[in-house]
C-alpha cells in the first residue's frame, strides 16, 4: 500500500513502510513485498520477546524451560514424555534439551524416571509443583497476548491466525528444505 493510501485508509505507518519507501528509490527494481510480511513479523518477535523473557523470569524460568514445563502439561496426565519426543515438539537438539532439564529436575519442576519399557531410558515427568508453576505462567502469557490482540476485532484475529498458518506451511524448516510445504 503506497503511502498516500495509508493516510487515506486511516492506516499509521511504521517503519517497515518507511523501509520499503527507502528501497523504492534505492533499488527500485527489487520486490519488497516479502519485506512488508517478514520484516513485520520479525520486528514484532524482536519487541515481544523482552516481555516474554520477563514474564517467565517472574516465574522463576528461562523461556525454553516454560517450553518443557508446557509442553508436558498440554500432553495431559500422565504429563510425561521421552526426552527424543521432547527434542522434536520444541525443535531443539538432544544437548539444549539437557541443560534444560538439568535445571527443571534441580528445581523439583520435573524428575527423569526409569521408563517402564526400557530400563536403560529415562522418561521426564512433570511434577506437581511443575504443573503448577506452567499453569500460572501460562495463565500470564495468555492473558499479555489477549490485551495485544485487543487491537483486532475477533474476525481479523482469525484471518491473522489463518494467514500465519498458511505463512508458516509454505516456510520449510531449516535443513529440511525438501519437506514438502503442508
Amino acid at each position: 500500500m503506497a503511502s498516500d493510501e495509508r493516510k487515506a485508509s486511516g492506516i499509521q505507518p511504521d517503519d517497515v513502510d518507511r523501509f520499503i519507501e527507502q528501497r523504492s528509490i534505492e533499488t527500485p527494481e527489487i520486490d519488497t513485498s516479502g519485506m512488508a510480511i517478514f520484516g513485520r513479523i520479525y520486528r514484532l518477535a524482536a519487541r515481544i520477546t523482552p516481555h516474554m523473557e520477563a514474564l517467565f523470569a517472574r516465574h522463576g524460568l528461562e523461556r525454553g524451560e516454560f517450553d518443557v514445563l508446557a509442553t508436558l502439561q498440554r500432553e495431559g496426565p500422565p504429563y510425561r514424555l521421552t526426552p527424543t519426543a521432547l527434542c522434536a515438539s520444541l525443535m531443539v537438539s538432544s544437548g539444549g534439551l539437557t541443560h534444560r532439564l538439568k535445571r527443571l529436575e534441580k528445581s523439583g519442576w520435573i524428575e527423569r524416571v526409569p521408563s517402564e519399557e526400557d530400563k536403560r531410558s529415562l522418561i521426564v515427568v512433570l511434577t506437581d509443583a511443575g504443573y503448577d508453576l506452567a499453569r500460572r505462567a501460562f495463565d500470564e502469557d495468555m492473558r499479555l497476548e489477549c490485551d495485544w490482540l485487543a487491537s483486532l476485532d475477533a474476525g481479523e484475529q482469525r484471518k491473522l491466525a489463518e494467514l500465519l498458518r498458511k505463512l508458516g506451511h509454505a516456510v520449510p524448516v531449516f535443513g529440511r528444505e525438501s519437506d514438502p510445504p503442508g
